[in-house]
């Protein structure tokens, strides 16, 4: 992917982690006002040479291949997870991610 491109399309992912976040913690605690979770589901992103971290809080979350646009969960700060593989930057649309782990949103055909 080209660089330009890829850093457009990971902050695209960031912003929708955020809002699934946002989302997941109006309805889980629905007589909070949701400011007071803003630290819990704020997202920060942390570019690298190989992978870029998209964090949520303070934990670790998911790492995209920065190369294939790739999405990962985490093992261990900087180590992917090749078990939990969440589609592709294309594909962030299929998933919600505001749970603990990203799900596969099933399709209402």
């Amino acid at each position: 992917m080209e660089e330009s491109k890829t850093s457009v399309k990971i902050q695209e992912f960031a912003n929708k982690v955020q809002e699934d976040q946002k989302e997941h913690f109006e309805k889980t605690y629905p007589d909070t006002e949701i400011d007071f979770w803003k630290d819990s589901y704020t997202v920060h992103v942390k570019p690298g040479r190989k992978y870029t971290k998209v964090d949520v809080y303070h934990s670790d979350k998911y790492m995209v291949v920065n190369e294939t646009g790739e999405i990962y969960g985490i093992k261990g700060y900087g180590v992917i997870h090749n078990g939990h593989y969440y589609g592709t930057l294309e594909t962030i649309d299929e998933w919600n991610w505001g749970g603990f782990h990203a799900v596969k949103v099933v399709s209402q055909n």
